[in-house]
């Protein structure tokens, strides 16, 4: 199973759930762990009669909530502890360093650090970076107006000193591109759809997908994007 994080304080629900979508539409099995304070998914993704922890599926993707570790993952789905989850990649949002050390995140996995440049997300989301216990690589998700250079050095400025090891490129999401009415709309409906996202939004996707999936080529990973478009 192929671990993948998303760190930060920055709302990262929605982005995580459209990820998942193209990876099961492509027929990977997918589990998404909210290890998150606020736990956004109990709200965004609906579920009858939610417990403090539980399991549920949504649009063909598992969504966790509630759990502090793999071992109370695999006892709530009556797996033994050596067994492995039945899952071909886990996609994590995670707020906390802790949870950062008891899920395995290191860097035999794939990391995303995932922020806006308002200075609660910038400046919570480096305080969960700067209490990790062993260094780590990572990918800058960068949700902003503009690409400046000024935001990203001001980023690696305020990280200095952290046991953080940055990936040379970055990866943008635009802000007031009118992603965010299609998402809330998404919610409201309880469904994933691409076919209102904009086109920066959805190369964000594809790029991300191609580099948790390595050995399929982007043209596939666009055509599976068409394919939510369409609703098929």
């Amino acid at each position: 199973m192929k671990k993948v994080g998303f760190i930060g304080t920055y709302d990262k629900t929605d982005l995580i759930l459209n990820i998942a979508k193209i990876l099961t539409t492509m027929r990977k099995k997918v589990i998404v762990v909210d290890l998150t304070l606020t736990q956004k998914a109990k709200y965004v993704v609906p579920v009858i009669n939610p417990t403090i922890t539980y399991i549920t599926n949504f649009e063909d993707i598992d969504v966790a909530v509630g759990f502090k570790d793999e071992t109370e993952i695999k006892g709530y789905l009556g797996i033994a502890e050596k067994e492995e989850l039945p899952y071909d990649i886990m996609l994590m949002d995670v707020d906390d360093s802790e949870m950062v050390e008891r899920f395995g995140l290191t860097n035999d996995t794939k990391n995303y650090f995932v922020t806006a440049f308002d200075l609660y997300s910038l400046k919570r989301g480096l305080e969960v970076l700067s209490n990790l216990k062993t260094p780590m690589q990572l990918t800058k998700i960068l949700f902003a107006k503009e690409i400046l250079k000024e935001d990203d050095d001001y980023l690696n400025f305020l990280s200095l000193g952290y046991k953080v090891m940055w990936n040379e490129y970055r990866i943008y999401f635009p802000i007031e591109n009118g992603d965010g009415t299609v998402l809330a709309e998404n919610q409201r409906v309880a469904k994933i759809k691409f076919k209102k996202l904009s086109t920066q939004y959805k190369d964000g996707l594809v790029y991300i997908v191609g580099e948790i999936l390595n050995d399929v080529s982007e043209n596939q990973i666009r055509r599976t994007v068409k394919i939510i478009e369409r609703g098929v």
